[in-house]
């Protein structure tokens, strides 16, 4: 069976995904059949694959990372959150049901044969498998049901490096305290540690690295320093305040101000990011009616709570600013479920079981929702532009009149449609947006190159990073050898610097 390894972290967003995508590049650089894996991924970002299944969008990324095609395999269990305790769980990438928290953990050890098998399958198939884990290995209180940290781990027979984010503080109690509540079983999984998002001279940093291999016996494999403008696609709206912008300089003399309406459980935020990545195009995420009222354009994305949102919109005023900049011919789009709210009717016996309500009333649409999740990938044009997308709803929408837009239809500078993805398109998108600049009256211009070419060279800058701060050889000797013998198990109490061996009598996590 093919390599592996596991990247876990100190935290949620502590770099998991960014350092399972550079590893990913690397590799594949190197001509290696590489593919991603996570065993179970909670995200309202989610994509569909070619034999249409639905897996995370991060874990998309990573297969373009890798340079392959992204499949159900590489994320076999997929938790959407509907609510504070709720989630709608897809399996294999397609829909298994709908769990409260305290539910799914008798889910969970069914759903571990059912991730190793994933990972066994991927193993058999590629050269290596970079695993991600999820949220932290420290949550002790959840180790007895996981299945995608420690209890993979040692389910595979992985080793695993730990990404911390030095750039929140105290990443060496991080790394050693993570470590010593680990039971020593798991502790002999864990062979080494990354620093990532590392400002200033390494040298600074390295008595405290010297400290922590004396401390556990394991060793720093790379300092990653900060870059900005990393831009990846993101797994849940938990990221969005730390995500880098995309702004570049205009190519004419007007920028174009797109708002995007922040839903409370918005899906596919990723949807907007073709158009920041436009020349000009200046995207923000707003939760106001003024805001709203002030863009070029308005996009209301795609949610895992329509009915919901809806009312959150309501509550903020933001419907009665919607229909306003209808009124006076100012561009609004709605995608999949912003499509709905911008409807006439949403009937709803599935995902909120609120029944018929009111939609918006700017789309002569009419939206029921059905047990069965549509998933698809069409495609089709638009002004002459090949246009494709993908689709991910419980709702099924009916058109009743104006002009066809794609799926859905358009009235005045009304659109919507239930395509994610589709100002992927570098022709669409660009036609789109001059006639949005028209309608605001901007001299926007489009830029050149495509959105397909900006998104590799920010994987390139992934690998780059892995191959020049990362020690390849060692991670290497990980994936082909896997778990390191040896590794010292290391108490709660941690050797204080300078104390030089593992189990000292100063608290150190």
């Amino acid at each position: 069976m093919s390599g592996a390894l596991l990247v876990a972290g100190t935290t949620s967003d502590a770099g998991k995904s960014v350092l399972t995508a550079g590893l990913c590049r690397w590799l594949a650089r190197r001509g290696v059949r590489v593919a991603p894996f996570k065993a179970q991924n909670m995200a309202l970002n989610s994509m569909v694959t070619a034999d249409g299944g639905e897996i995370g969008r991060a874990q998309a990324m990573q297969a373009a990372a890798a340079r392959v095609e992204p499949e159900a395999a590489m994320n076999p269990v997929l938790l959407k959150p509907s609510g504070e305790r709720h989630s709608h769980v897809v399996v294999l990438g397609r829909a298994h049901a709908d769990v409260d928290a305290m539910s799914y953990r008798d889910h969970k050890m069914r759903l571990l044969d059912v991730a190793v098998d994933a990972l066994a399958d991927l193993r058999r198939r590629f050269d290596v498998v970079i695993c991600e884990g999820a949220g932290s290995p420290a949550e002790v209180n959840l180790r007895d049901r996981d299945i995608a940290n420690m209890g993979l781990a040692r389910a595979a027979g992985l080793p695993v490096l730990v990404v911390g984010d030095i750039d929140r503080g105290g990443v060496l109690a991080h790394f050693a305290g993570t470590l010593a509540v680990l039971d020593p079983a798991d502790q002999r999984h864990l062979a080494g540690f990354v620093v990532n998002k590392f400002r200033g001279d390494p040298a600074l940093l390295q008595p405290g690295l010297d400290w922590l291999r004396a401390a556990t016996g394991r060793p720093c494999l790379g300092v990653l320093p900060w870059r900005s403008g990393l831009w990846l696609d993101v797994e849940d709206s938990l990221d969005l305040d730390s995500r880098p912008g995309l702004f570049t300089p205009p190519v004419g003399p007007d920028v174009l101000n797109v708002a995007l309406v922040r839903l409370p459980r918005m899906s596919n935020v990723t949807d907007a990011d073709a158009l920041a990545a436009e020349p000009g195009v200046a995207v923000r995420l707003v939760t106001s009616a003024a805001e709203a009222e002030e863009a070029d354009l308005v996009v209301v994305p795609g949610t895992r709570a329509t009915v919901s949102d809806l009312n959150w919109m309501r509550e903020r005023g933001i419907d009665a600013a919607l229909r306003r900049r209808a009124a006076a011919g100012r561009p609004v789009v709605g995608v999949c479920g912003g499509l709905q709210m911008l409807g006439a009717v949403i009937d709803d016996e599935v995902e909120s079981r609120a029944g018929r309500i009111e939609g918006l009333g700017l789309l002569p649409v009419r939206t029921e929702f059905g047990p069965e999740k549509v998933l698809a990938l069409p495609s089709g044009r638009w002004r002459g532009h090949e246009v494709t997308g993908y689709q991910i709803h419980h709702g099924r929408v009916r058109v009743e009149g104006g002009e066809p837009f794609l799926d859905g239809c358009r009235v005045g500078q009304v659109y919507g449609t239930t395509w994610h993805g589709l100002f992927d398109g570098d022709g669409f998108r660009r036609a789109f947006l001059a006639e949005v600049a028209a309608a605001a009256g901007r001299d926007w211009r489009p830029g050149t190159g495509t959105f397909a070419e900006r998104r590799e060279a920010r994987l390139d800058a992934l690998g780059d990073l892995v191959e020049e701060h990362l020690d390849t050889d060692a991670v290497w000797r990980l994936i082909e050898g896997g778990v390191p013998a040896g590794l010292p198990p290391v108490a709660m109490t941690l050797g204080a610097p300078g104390a030089g061996t593992p189990g000292g009598s100063v608290e150190g996590g």
